[in-house]
């Protein structure tokens, strides 16, 4: 069933390809919306029959490349099937958003469903080279997403993403390797890796792993220093690029630390950890700076992202911190980690939509540009502020569910770091708020109208049934959590555990 949902898109992306151009442009998008449907059908499937004690499911292990240990190994946990459950919402809506795509729609449909194979893949692989396979592949999907259909400057931006993010496999490649050669008998077999601890008393040669994996982690992530490839992306993709690739595809850099960094490399993890706290408290801090001195929404919005990628490195350096008076703050700040992933995946994807209709009406994403935008979209301005106080980690919405675990996880076990990324939260709240204000609030101002102001239509009806879904889900799991703590909870024991040894 796992490798059904997996290879489902793939399969589909193959057979429009395969269609004549005369089909149709709504042929090949309601084909690419009626996939992603179906994935997300199966997904809920997977997560109904899901055993909430914990441990691998849905697992299949086959034989692959065996003269040098690499498998088929898929399966699913605590960690993965949020991140499944994510993924399989995130493009569903995206399709929706793009009903209305002119532009050699059948490569646009069938490069989404590709992506989303990507997607699925790499949250299930417990293989390192299998992950590495999705990682890469998914790089070389996106890098097309943004060349082929983004806006005037996508050329230039797209190269910049495929070099950052190609390097940093590369130097993952290497730390994998380094894993596989420590290893007796040599594997990439993650859980086997798992329970031999392979670089147990190897500090030198542990460091040098964690250093490869850290870095490629990092750029993917993406963290201060290694971030600067994801304003330009962002901000010159198109709406469901930027919603994919901030929603999914930043989640592969957070999840590889807490499915491979943490569990396969635990002394050096604890060793190193303090560094990853400064990173994480460094990101906090300089993304809500530099997002508060944008005027572009859209790329705001993305150095946002950079913000909340940093407080999910923070738990995750401040859960190495052992200690018998720390065990149950360190579980909480790995479980906020991982709601972090999933809340801000619903929340930014949905931004990343709004701001895409914003520019499909006015053509442009500058702030200045705009003013009184509530009184002709009534309906696109309650959605974008609905998303914005969500995004702040308002009570009611699933940001604060994890902005709390998070901080009250981290604080415990490195208390001076988790102050310092404090006063992140009310920069980002600042940044949110003035944008809200200047776009939508005061008197009517829409570009180049020095007049009589331009058309400014409403939602339309396949725009909110994309956006609309993402903040509900929000608010359910602002709501009502523990369906989603049930699953992530035991995953996180686990890798404390694991982080112990």
């Amino acid at each position: 069933m796992l490798t059904a949902l997996v290879f489902l898109p793939a399969a589909a992306a193959a057979v429009l390809l395969c269609l004549p151009r005369a089909a149709g442009r709504r042929v090949f998008l309601l084909t690419w919306a009626a996939v992603s449907a179906a994935v997300l059908a199966l997904t809920v499937a997977l997560w109904t029959g899901y055993d909430h004690g914990g441990g691998i499911q849905y697992e299949t292990h086959a034989r692959w490349i065996p003269s040098a240990g690499i498998g088929y190994h898929v399966g699913v946990d605590g960690l993965s099937l949020p991140l499944l459950a994510l993924t399989a919402v995130l493009f569903p809506a995206c399709a929706l958003y793009a009903l209305r795509e002119t532009r050699r729609v059948r490569e646009f449909a069938a490069l989404f469903l590709f992506l989303e194979t990507t997607c699925l893949g790499l949250f299930a692989s417990l293989d390192l080279i299998l992950f590495f396979v999705f990682f890469d592949l998914s790089i070389v999907a996106m890098y097309f997403v943004i060349a082929g259909w983004g806006h005037p400057g996508a050329a230039r931006a797209a190269q910049k993403f495929f070099l950052y993010t190609f390097a940093g496999s590369l130097a993952l490649l290497l730390g994998f390797i380094g894993l596989y050669l420590a290893a007796d008998p040599h594997t990439f077999d993650i859980v086997a890796l798992a329970g031999e601890n392979p670089l147990a008393g190897r500090s030198g040669y542990g460091a040098l792993v964690l250093l490869a994996v850290g870095l490629g982690l990092a750029v993917k992530t993406p963290t201060v220093p290694f971030h600067t490839w994801l304003p330009p992306a962002h901000t010159e993709a198109p709406a469901a690029g930027s919603a994919i690739l901030a929603g999914v595809l930043l989640k592969m850099g957070t999840y590889g630390f807490l499915r491979i960094a943490m569990p396969l490399l635990p002394e050096s993890w604890r060793t190193y950890a303090p560094a990853f706290v400064a990173v994480g408290v460094v990101s906090v801090l300089y993304g809500a700076l530099v997002a508060l001195a944008q005027t572009d929404f859209k790329r705001m919005i993305a150095y946002t992202s950079v913000n909340h990628m940093g407080y999910i490195l923070l738990a995750l350096g401040a859960a190495a911190a052992l200690g018998a008076d720390t065990a149950a703050a360190r579980r909480l700040a790995v479980t906020g980690a991982t709601y972090q992933m999933v809340s801000h995946g619903l929340l930014t994807g949905a931004l990343f939509l709004l701001a895409g209709v914003l520019h499909e009406r006015g053509r442009t994403y500058a702030m200045d540009a705009y003013s009184g935008v509530a009184a002709r979209a009534p309906a696109f301005a309650a959605l974008t502020g609905v998303a914005v106080f969500a995004s702040l980690g308002l009570p009611g919405f699933s940001g604060f569910i994890a902005e709390f675990q998070i901080l009250a996880g981290s604080l415990g076990p490195r208390p001076v770091a988790t102050a310092l990324a404090v006063p992140g939260i009310l920069l980002t709240a600042a940044l949110l708020v003035r944008a809200l204000q200047r776009m939508f609030l005061g008197p009517l101002r829409l570009p180049d109208s020095p007049g009589t102001p331009r058309p400014f239509p409403d939602l339309r009806a396949h725009e909110a049934a994309a956006i609309v879904p993402l903040l509900a889900l929000a608010v359910v799991l602002g709501v009502f959590p523990r369906f989603v703590l049930d699953v992530v909870e035991p995953f996180s024991r686990t890798v404390l555990e694991l982080v112990a040894r």
